[in-house]
């Protein structure tokens, strides 16, 4: 490693905050491009450690600030950054099942994790000994890493909370290079901002422990409709879309979740978790949606199963997200939306769709009281929280880079509308537009000032650093890739 280029200077404020395009991922080399093929190696990281133990991260953090080295954190994400020193968790893969965890605050099972292990290792560790842990939809997503330090948006959101809410201990390399843990009882101010203040900036967590909760049958309601028999119109889809929210509350409300996609000219799909709901329960649920479908002459499906776990009903969705195909943006829509404003919800999802948007909606209401009333940093805006929605533009690897650039745009563009229509609300970190204006709010919310001073407690060099995580905006990237101070 001792021929790693310094890309981490104090510049200038005249220094450009603009990326040249040979920065951006999908323009840098890759093992699936032909081997003839022009690349650069752009935004990827020029060089990882295999982190096997914390003695492994402590000797990167020592490394990257005695050469002036960027330093990422990475997992399975798509964490990167010209020239840098990547720490690759992956391998830290240990899960250990606590039968009786006790603490102040906590007693009962619990699951250990480290920093590698991703979700559907998580959720077969848990099914094994009766329990169920949260973690996100996409079974490789690593729960330990930012999705849950950016709070943990789930299927089982409504009956727990997010994800940030069930942790009880992490193991953390921090800023100063020391292996730490944190809890409620032990440097609690980095437990707080590890529980829901984002990820990539305060240390390097190597495991995670999380409440375990006892499994329970749960039923899945997989649908679809769209306007392909004769005489369905876009404004009946509209109206069944509509009809939909106005059934929300009726399950979110009772610890349900539900996720629908939606784009123009295909018929919409959708997915409904009813944990602890019976088969017929959720037939008679659905029942009057069915009959305003076939009122409107829409062609629709729908198949309700009940299955005895978690983990089985889990695994009946064949991982329908498609992670990487699109670029996307969103927002947080409140349950006041849903009850008191369809009609302006439904103007903009006209907007947006007629515009060419896919959505995705995530229905959930993760509030205190079912997350059993955490103290922790998870931005405010998801406790009044039933919609999650996703606007996403396709992501298309061979596109010319000004068509990329434009799909950004428009991501922004339609962000502005959902803010104008929910502008107490915010977005989630962890599915959001990177261009994202005053992430610090839209992020955070009321809880950025005291996350950025606990930055600066445990990373007093700024050595971590990731794109609208806490404290970022001390930085700004440089044409070359340079990291480079705002105010030296």
């Amino acid at each position: 490693m001792g021929r790693v280029k310094l890309l981490i200077d104090h510049c200038s404020d005249e220094s450009s905050s603009s990326v040249m395009a040979p920065f951006y991922a999908n323009r840098s080399c890759d093992p699936f491009m032909p081997v003839d093929s022009p690349c650069q190696i752009g935004a990827y990281v020029r060089y990882a450690i295999n982190v096997t133990e914390p003695a492994d991260i402590i000797a990167g953090i020592e490394f990257a600030k005695k050469n002036n080295v960027r330093l990422v954190i990475r997992n399975t994400g798509k964490s990167s950054g010209p020239g840098s020193l990547s720490l690759w968790t992956h391998h830290l893969k240990d899960i250990e099942y606590i039968p009786e965890y006790k603490s102040e605050a906590y007693h009962g099972p619990a699951l250990k994790v480290g920093a590698g292990v991703q979700g559907i290792e998580a959720f077969t560790a848990a099914d094994k000994n009766g329990v169920v842990v949260l973690g996100g939809v996409c079974p490789s997503v690593g729960i330990a890493g930012g999705y849950t330090q950016g709070g943990g948006v789930s299927i089982l959101a409504g009956k727990y909370g997010l994800a940030a809410d069930q942790t009880l201990e992490f193991e953390v390399v921090t800023g100063e290079g020391k292996h730490v843990n944190a809890s409620k009882t032990e440097n609690t101010d980095l437990y707080w901002a590890l529980s829901g203040g984002g990820g990539g900036t305060y240390g390097v967590v190597t495991s995670m422990t999380v409440k375990a909760h006892k499994d329970a049958p749960m039923t899945v309601a997989r649908y679809s409709f769209g306007t392909s028999t004769a005489g369905a119109s876009m404004d009946n889809y509209y109206d069944a879309f509509d009809f939909l929210h106005h059934m929300a509350p009726g399950y979110f409300d009772r610890g349900g979740y539900s996720f629908n996609i939606y784009s123009k000219g295909s018929p919409s799909l959708g997915y409904f978790f009813g944990p602890e709901w019976t088969e017929e329960d959720t037939a008679a649920f659905f029942q009057p949606w069915v009959e305003r479908l076939e009122s409107l002459g829409l062609k629709y499906s729908l198949n309700i199963t009940e299955y005895p776990s978690y983990l089985t009903g889990y695994n009946s969705i064949n991982n329908m997200v498609d992670v990487g195909a699109s670029q996307s943006g969103g927002r947080i829509i409140p349950k006041d939306i849903i009850l008191n404003k369809r009609a302006q919800y439904i103007q903009v999802i006209k907007t947006v769709i007629e515009d060419g948007a896919s959505l995705l909606e995530v229905v959930a209401h993760p509030t205190l009281e079912v997350a059993g009333n955490p103290d922790n940093s998870v931005l405010p805006a998801w406790r009044d929280s039933a919609i999650f929605l996703i606007t996403m533009t396709p992501w298309n690897d061979t596109a010319e880079w000004s068509q990329t650039l434009e799909g950004q745009k428009t991501i922004t563009k339609w962000g502005g509308l959902l803010r104008e229509l929910a502008p107490e609300s915010g977005a989630y970190m962890n599915e959001a537009d990177a261009n994202e204006p005053n992430f610090q709010r839209e992020f955070y919310g009321e809880n950025y000032a005291e996350l950025l001073c606990i930055k600066n407690r445990y990373d007093p060099d700024d050595i971590f650093y990731a794109l609208t995580a806490v404290g970022s905006d001390a930085w700004t990237q440089s044409p070359d890739g340079r990291l480079c101070k705002t105010n030296p």
